[in-house]
């Protein structure tokens, strides 16, 4: 096989793509600001956007780290899959050992730079990402073929994220109300897509490729699904009369709606069994999520103006 072509199955292994999923470090960032406006400082604007890129390429080097460790853990299980079988790993076009390699490699880095760059509780979150990720993956723990467990610790990374954010400017410890909203919103998206499988997948395929989906039936997964989207609402509305942001309550009855799309696409669509990110290319999606942000900006401009 041409070196080229090589290359890019390796590249491929590392999921590159998903590189929106560490954008989640967004909204810790800019909490800071929301929630001490007199923190901010235009003349500063320049170097803290550095920080902010900084604190996203190394998020983005973790989350490459953890998806080589997913690679090759699920490497026996992504076969029964019906497009994941197709990976450069399950069908040994790449070799594991690299692969473990381009790990420790990654893994030293990003830990070295958030050292030298930030403070340490930027550094323990960090690697809390990665902890999370072999929690995840790696027998004989792999909470990832445990019922509920199973997203609860994979949508944890929406948090461990949002610290990132936050302590990339910040020092103390973010409000643990919003700590639990983003965790119980990734949470909704990744039971959503449990829903999905195990609607559109076939039963070989969902046992062999997630062994949880083997305990769980329709009915407990959108259950399971619905009390995410409770504890998200009601610790976000929890969150913005505690910190004094209350008009972002108007935004409430347009999230329900985005949360309602969801559920929806879970139960009607295989697509809804794609990565959240793949759904945002639907024109729907992208165009009502572009819509959401735009209500959260208003909502913070009235709290701004009063």
């Amino acid at each position: 096989m041409p070196e080229r072509s090589k290359l890019r199955l390796y590249l491929d292994s590392l999921r590159l793509e998903r590189w929106p999923r560490s954008l989640a470090i967004i909204p810790g960032f800019v909490a800071v600001f929301v929630l001490d406006p007199g923190r901010w400082d235009a003349a500063a604007l320049p170097a803290l956007l550095v920080r902010l890129v900084a604190a996203f390429l190394l998020t983005w080097l973790i989350s490459t780290a953890n998806y080589i460790v997913n690679e090759i853990t699920d490497a026996p299980f992504d076969r029964y899959h019906p497009q994941k079988k197709h990976r450069p790993l399950v069908d040994k076009r790449v070799d594991a050992v690299r692969l473990v390699l381009l790990w420790i490699v990654l893994v030293a880095a990003s830990t070295v730079v958030a050292r030298l760059l930030f403070p340490p509780p930027f550094l323990y979150s960090l690697l809390a990402l990665l902890v999370a990720g072999l929690l995840y993956n790696v027998p004989p723990v792999r909470l990832k073929d445990v019922p509920f467990l199973d997203s609860t610790v994979e949508s944890a990374n929406n948090p461990i994220r949002l610290l990132i954010g936050w302590y990339a400017v910040e020092s103390g410890f973010p409000p643990w109300l919003l700590l639990l909203a983003w965790w119980a919103f990734g949470n909704f998206l990744m039971v959503g897509k449990r829903v999905a499988e195990k609607k559109f997948l076939t039963e070989a395929e969902s046992a062999g490729y997630r062994r949880s989906l083997k305990r769980y039936s329709q009915r407990m997964l959108v259950v399971f699904m619905v009390l995410n989207a409770g504890v998200f609402l009601l610790s976000f509305a929890l969150f913005a009369v505690a910190s004094g942001l209350s008009t972002l309550l108007f935004s409430l009855p347009f999230v329900l709606v985005y949360l309602g799309m969801f559920i929806r696409k879970s139960l009607k669509d295989r697509e809804g069994a794609e990565e959240p990110e793949k759904l945002l290319k639907n024109p729907h999606f992208a165009l009502y999520t572009l819509f959401l942000a735009l209500v959260f900006v208003i909502a913070f401009l009235l709290r701004a103006a009063r």
